[in-house]
């Protein structure tokens, strides 16, 4: 898939397929109109592309309120390539982007730089400055300029409630990882650089990778989850899963301030991932985080926890690491 960020990299070609949207975590919903503009695009013997927004436009209007994504940049632009999409357009949102009137938008974009000669969102599709742009406006404006409009109705799960990020966010509140990537359509994953820690996992047998700061993405409530790390494989487009316990949380057990995500990866002494950047997929919520009476204790429930990770990943149940046998520098 091409990637484009400015209009100087778009080829010559003689029209598409045009999809618009954030798609932040590009959950089941989002999938549907991706799938309607490949099969739209196909039928028209046009590419399909999609024209989304970095960063989050709430994140320029409403700067005060936080609001990490759910999915990375680059996250977010290989699930639209397994849609099936020729290229993306990832547009820079500013204010003065944002002051772009809906028939701007259309005429300038859609139709001027991108030649859509069909255009397909979902019902909930808005644009132009203050949003005052909707389906009915998009279906008026293609009219006038030549494109067809598509519309693609809500998806909604079994029990009726439409898939959104919305509803993403909020099982992750609750640590309900598993209910998350229900929605999403597979597991919820953040990433980030390794950090050095305070290296107390190493001493008590269990290393950790460690991802702190922005930039993670949406982050689950505090916690321990079963999961995986996810490594790039140097020189190819693979990746190897490595079955992982994750905490999620500020160490309460040492006094500690900065709230992390620390993988430990089961059984594995060899792994040096400082300055290296992973990714974190949380597959299901273990237990809560808490405070312990005791060294001693905080070692006893973490030896449970990786018998409980061991099972939900179905792999074999590990043991501590020896400080010494770790060979991370």
């Amino acid at each position: 898939m091409m990637i484009w960020r400015e209009p100087s990299d778009i080829p010559d070609y003689a029209g598409a397929v045009v999809t618009v949207g954030v798609f932040d975590g590009v959950h089941k919903g989002h999938k549907a109109i991706l799938h309607a503009a490949v099969r739209r695009a196909k039928a028209m013997g046009l590419p399909a592309v999609a024209l989304t927004f970095d960063p989050h436009p709430s994140v320029v209007h409403r700067p005060q309120v936080p609001a990490p994504m759910i999915a990375s940049l680059e996250d977010r632009l290989q699930r639209l390539e397994a849609a099936g999409l020729w290229a993306t357009y990832v547009q820079h949102y500013d204010l003065d982007y944002a002051q772009l009137s809906a028939e701007e938008f259309v005429a300038r974009q859609l139709v001027g730089q991108l030649k859509a000669r069909a255009v397909v969102v979902g019902a909930d599709v808005r644009f132009g400055a203050g949003n005052t742009g909707d389906q009915k406006k998009l279906q008026e404006l293609g009219e006038s300029a030549g494109f067809a409009v598509e519309i693609v109705s809500d998806v909604r799960s079994a029990e009726g409630r439409r898939w959104s990020s919305t509803w993403v966010r909020e099982l992750l509140e609750k640590g309900d990882v598993a209910g998350a990537a229900r929605v999403l359509g597979r597991p919820h994953r953040v990433r980030g650089k390794v950090q050095r820690g305070f290296q107390r996992g190493r001493q008590l047998g269990f290393p950790t990778a460690n991802l702190a700061g922005e930039g993670l993405g949406e982050v689950p409530c505090d916690g321990v989850y079963a999961g995986w790390v996810v490594l790039r494989v140097p020189g190819t487009q693979a990746a190897e899963y490595l079955p992982a316990a994750i905490s999620v949380g500020t160490n309460p057990q040492f006094d500690g301030t900065e709230r992390t995500v620390e993988a430990h990866v089961l059984g594995r002494s060899d792994l040096n991932l400082y300055g290296r950047e992973i990714a974190v997929d949380f597959m299901e919520y273990v237990r809560p985080m808490m405070k312990l009476s005791s060294v001693e204790e905080l070692l006893t429930q973490m030896d449970d926890d990786l018998r409980a990770v061991a099972e939900i990943l179905a792999v074999p149940v590990p043991s501590r690491i020896a400080p010494e046998a770790v060979t991370a520098c």
